[in-house]
């Protein structure tokens, strides 16, 4: 009878030591990614993506993105400003409305006769473009330099009465303030703030692919000449199959993916990549 009871034990270790071995074999068994990528030109032939190629990442890759963006502070556009050499006035203006451009018409349609009247570099332009036209009998001043030593107070007056002219010259034809960033030219700082911008991009840029490739990357392959594509020994999970930065040019057709793909184990996830399923416009590459 023992040994009866001793023989049972055993077979019931043997069983359980079995399962046991036999999880981790269950837990590891992988499944497959097998897709076609395929595109449609505007002639409306569709044709494979040809050796193009594709990764499967752990996050997709428009989340990596905003991870790698919000790794790299902004430029600080107050800072940037208060570097500027430009008078107070102007520097005030510009963080007022949150805008270094002093050129083309969005600039334009954002003055007001009080910014023109007050900002130094503003008003001198504006003088520069309308002081020397007689057809719209501009102001004319009636002050004179030299009274500004020998009678400052008749020359403050003066002074004060044609700046009134101005301002009410100004304010019947506001159409005279069109073409002043003309006379900015040299003052406008809008191209060394546009470089400050481009080099954070190409940092998000730069360091979006590092962390695609390395941190976030299972696998990757290229497709064959029908445009398949295969990933085996896959972990269950979910994935993203991407085409990262690079756009399959096709034609006239530009496309990236970043299609959400679930493997299963023992499975097999199949995944069809057109147009329907693209990005466009495609990410911009510095």
């Amino acid at each position: 009878m023992n040994g009866m009871k001793l023989l049972g034990r055993v077979a019931v270790f043997v069983f359980v030591a079995t399962l046991i071995a036999a999880a981790p074999c269950a837990r590891a068994q992988g499944g497959s990614v097998e897709f076609v990528a395929k595109a449609t030109p505007s002639s409306g032939i569709e044709e494979p993506v040809r050796g193009f190629p594709f990764y499967l990442l752990r996050e997709s890759f428009e989340r990596i993105s905003a991870e790698a963006e919000a790794q790299e502070s902004k430029p600080n556009m107050d800072a940037f400003i208060d570097k500027l050499e430009v008078s107070r006035e102007l520097k005030a203006w510009m963080k007022k409305n949150h805008s270094v451009t002093l050129q083309g018409s969005d600039f334009i349609q954002l003055l007001k006769v009080d910014d023109v009247m007050g900002v130094p570099e503003f008003y001198t332009a504006y003088m520069q473009r309308n002081s020397g036209d007689e057809s719209y009998n501009f102001p004319k001043p009636k002050y004179r330099m030299q009274d500004q030593q020998k009678h400052p107070e008749k020359f403050e007056k003066q002074k004060a009465e044609y700046l009134a002219a101005v301002r009410k010259y100004m304010t019947q034809f506001p159409e005279s303030i069109d073409g002043i960033d003309l006379n900015l030219t040299d003052k406008d700082p809008s191209a060394k703030w546009k470089d400050l911008e481009a080099a954070r991009v190409k940092k998000v840029y730069q360091k979006t692919i590092g962390l695609a490739r390395s941190k976030y990357m299972v696998a990757h392959t290229e497709t064959d000449l029908e445009g398949h594509g295969f990933l085996r020994s896959i972990q269950p999970g979910k994935y993203w199959l991407t085409s990262l930065e690079i756009a399959a040019n096709v034609g006239d057709a530009r496309l990236r993916w970043d299609v959400a793909v679930t493997v299963t184990p023992g499975g097999i996830a199949n995944v069809a990549l057109t147009n329907g399923n693209a990005i466009t416009p495609p990410y911009a590459t510095p």
